[in-house]
């Protein structure tokens, strides 16, 4: 599965760069490509790009506030979680995506 995702919490700081982590380890470590962007006090970093957009079967948003940017997930699958919920269990939030996403598509 390819995944592009967008970490940001309410502060800015700890909890977007802590479910970032999380996030790209629990993705990596079950075989899926993934691509996270992290919006912060300091701005954006490791932005998403067009074609890591286009090639995402799923976006995931890990986020507690309103991000910039939701217009370029138009016409994507899209999946929202809390960043604490997201870092209290990260393996178990990707294993639950995976079903979704299986289910869908049979």
């Amino acid at each position: 599965m390819k995944i592009a995702a967008v970490a940001a919490c309410t502060a800015g700081i700890a909890h977007t760069y802590i479910a970032r982590e999380k996030l790209m380890k629990s993705a990596e470590s079950r075989g899926h490509i993934i691509h996270c962007e992290t919006q912060g006090t300091i701005g954006v970093e490791n932005e998403l790009s067009k074609e890591d957009i286009k090639e995402a079967d799923v976006v995931i948003l890990a986020v507690d506030i309103a991000i910039n940017g939701m217009d370029r997930f138009k016409g994507k699958k899209v999946i929202k979680i809390g960043t604490s919920s997201l870092i209290k269990n990260p393996i178990g939030f990707i294993q639950k995506v995976e079903k979704l996403l299986e289910k869908e598509n049979n």
